[in-house]
């Protein structure tokens, strides 16, 4: 039994992934971008600061998107960028004020 999921469903249950250290939304931090819906499909890419981060921090990141999309009955496809030198600034400088010490 599937139920139709708005583009607003999944913003909003997205912008519910907190980052696992840093006091902020993966969104806020800058972290989710290019999402989309299709056919009860989410595809979306996960930017992260480095692309050399330790594999069980890019797998939380990961699985915390997987797990808000799929609870809304929806597939989920994850893609991996690496932020550019703009984006990776305004990351930590975030970082910077939210980091949980």
């Amino acid at each position: 039994m599937s139920k139709n999921i708005s583009e607003e469903d999944v913003h909003q249950a997205i912008k519910q992934v907190m980052h696992p250290a840093i006091n902020y939304s993966l969104t806020e931090l800058g972290m989710v971008k290019d999402i989309i819906l299709k056919d009860n499909k989410v595809s979306l890419t996960l930017v992260l600061p480095l692309l050399a981060i330790p594999a069980s921090i890019k797998d939380h990141l990961m699985n915390s998107l997987r797990r808000v999309v799929t609870e809304l009955g929806a597939k989920i496809e994850i893609s991996v960028a690496e932020m550019n030198q703009e984006e990776r600034m305004a990351f930590l400088t975030m970082e910077q004020e939210g980091w949980k010490s």
